[in-house]
């Protein structure tokens, strides 16, 4: 059933990003603002560099507060973002991304085609899928 549904059918496409160069404190605004976990981090042709979650900005503080640095710049994403990122392929199928999920304990996974950010994947979005299907059937 999952094996011929594809990510692309059920991704988020429309998401919030942050660039290298985003200051810590504007990324943590946004998280925030937006109510979101987590990030992907592009540079500007949209490759995927890393991902920055709340977790990231906990260390980054907690690293600036260790140091006795001003905390009033806070750096930039690119220093405090983590890499390498779990990614999910375009083409991939639901029942591969479910292994993946279980396998890596992640909620949801940046869909890279070409190296490129062009969507994510969340565990809601394969369970959406089932319910589509069991609806169906």
């Amino acid at each position: 059933m999952l094996r011929s549904v594809k990510v692309q059918d059920y991704m988020a496409t429309s998401l919030i990003s942050f660039s290298p160069e985003t200051r810590l404190f504007d990324a943590i605004r946004t998280l925030q603002e937006y109510g979101i976990s987590g990030a992907p981090v592009v540079d500007a042709e949209g490759q995927l560099l890393g991902m920055l979650s709340e977790l990231d900005c906990l260390k980054a503080i907690l690293t600036l507060t260790y140091h006795e640095e001003e905390m009033g710049s806070g750096g930039h994403v690119s220093d405090f973002m983590s890499t390498p990122v779990d990614t999910v392929a375009y083409g991939a199928d639901l029942t591969e991304v479910s292994q993946r999920f279980m396998e890596l304990g992640r909620r949801r996974l940046p869909v890279v085609h070409h190296g490129k950010l062009v969507g994510q994947i969340s565990r809601r979005d394969v369970l959406r899928a089932v319910e589509e299907f069991a609806k169906d059937g």
